[in-house]
């Protein structure tokens, strides 16, 4: 299966919400999506990568990117929302996007990868850690302001 790698534009926002929604079972509004993104497509750090086949978005990560100035974390990525379409999964497309998302840390001079997964997504557990991902003895904690 031939997918072609992209960074997102204005026009891929409302696939991308529908792809997040079906897959996370979220309730994301298009509205919403698009005025984020466009408040946010000009930042270098801000990041959303689609996987496309014959123009229907399959795959997604977000990627952000983070500037410390403390030596040991440097600058970092962090990924959210990454997905494969369940028809298209079993064919190295996670995989396959996960390499650009390297190129693009990469390119970003990024020491470290960091992603979040909930607990329930056992199968993309599966294929972080097939990546190289380590899953680390942290808890993620949330506060709702």
């Amino acid at each position: 299966m031939e997918v072609k790698f992209k960074i997102a534009t204005s026009s891929d926002v409302e696939s991308i919400v529908n792809l997040c929604n079906f897959v996370f079972e979220e309730k994301t509004s298009l509205e919403y999506a698009k005025k984020i993104f466009e408040e946010t497509k000009d930042n270098p750090n801000d990041i959303y990568l689609i996987g496309q086949m014959q123009d229907q978005v399959v795959a997604h990560a977000k990627i952000t990117i983070i500037k410390t100035m403390y030596e040991d974390m440097n600058t970092y990525a962090i990924l959210n929302h990454v997905c494969v379409h369940p028809q298209f999964r079993r064919h190295n497309i996670a995989t396959k996007m996960l390499d650009e998302v390297t190129k693009i840390c990469k390119k970003n001079n990024c020491k470290t990868i960091e992603l979040w997964s909930m607990n329930f997504r056992k199968a993309a557990h599966a294929c972080y850690q097939h990546y190289g991902f380590i899953k680390k003895n942290a808890g993620f904690f949330f506060k709702t302001i």
